[in-house]
């Protein structure tokens, strides 16, 4: 009788621990699932890896060839006159020239312009006084607003002009002038340790990529009501640049 028993309990418990079994993983799968849907719902969970540059919907395949070829040959890391990185802070010359940056762009100046017209929402333009590259309080104002809203962007572009008034090597000097004033003023507000690995210089002067009438309605420190070409055109156009190369 015993025996008999004993056999049947056996039974039983091999019947049931197959239930035992799939109820925990049932409850677990369950458990990783929530994990999961809270962690993208941004409401606890484990942490998820995040990339440290969006990739917004302006990265174009054109966009991103320049990018490239702007952080290589324009020199985010800068350089001391023997040919040395430079220590941090240094106010050295930095960034491309006019006729660099044509062979930079490889495209015309129409449809450079065109590549930073989706931008809108995390760019500005910065209108100087003619033949002057110093930053009013309103262009400090710009910039300081728009650098500090990085979110997580790992590119902040710097693309000055000059509008055509003067002799094109006055204008050339003058667009380089304007771009480092902004750098000048952003190595000693934000003493930021990685400044020279996010800040890209391209001084254009009057000779490639003038801004059209689309760009006036950008964020600009200039008179709200008044957009004509020079004024548009004495300008540095800044803005963090999200896309992964």
């Amino acid at each position: 009788m015993k025996s008999i028993l004993v056999t049947a309990g056996l039974a039983a418990l091999c019947l049931l621990l197959p239930t035992i079994l799939v109820t925990r993983w049932v409850g677990a799968a369950g458990t990783r699932l929530e994990e999961s849907s809270s962690a993208a719902a941004g409401t606890g969970g484990p942490a998820v890896a995040v990339a440290s540059a969006a990739d917004e919907g302006y990265c174009s395949t054109d966009l991103r060839k320049i990018l490239r070829r702007v952080l290589t040959s324009c020199g985010l890391a800068p350089k001391t006159e023997a040919g040395g990185a430079a220590p941090s802070g240094g106010g050295e010359l930095r960034g491309c020239m006019p006729v660099e940056a044509k062979s930079v762009a490889t495209v015309s100046g129409e449809d450079f312009n065109a590549l930073f017209l989706p931008m809108k929402d995390r760019g500005g333009i910065l209108e100087f006084d003619k033949d002057s590259a110093d930053l009013d309080a309103e262009d400090l104002a710009l910039v300081d607003k728009l650098f500090a809203d990085q979110r997580g962007a790992s590119y902040f572009f710097v693309v000055s002009r000059a509008s055509p008034e003067g002799s094109v090597t006055h204008n050339r000097e003058l667009s380089r002038k304007r771009a480092e004033s902004v750098m000048a003023h952003l190595r000693e507000t934000f003493k930021d340790p990685d400044l020279d690995k996010e800040v890209g210089l391209l001084w254009l002067g009057e000779e490639f990529a003038q801004l059209d009438p689309s760009f006036c309605e950008w964020r600009r420190s200039g008179a709200a009501d008044s957009c004509k070409p020079a004024e548009l055109n004495r300008s540095a156009f800044i803005a963090w640049i999200d896309c992964k190369l």
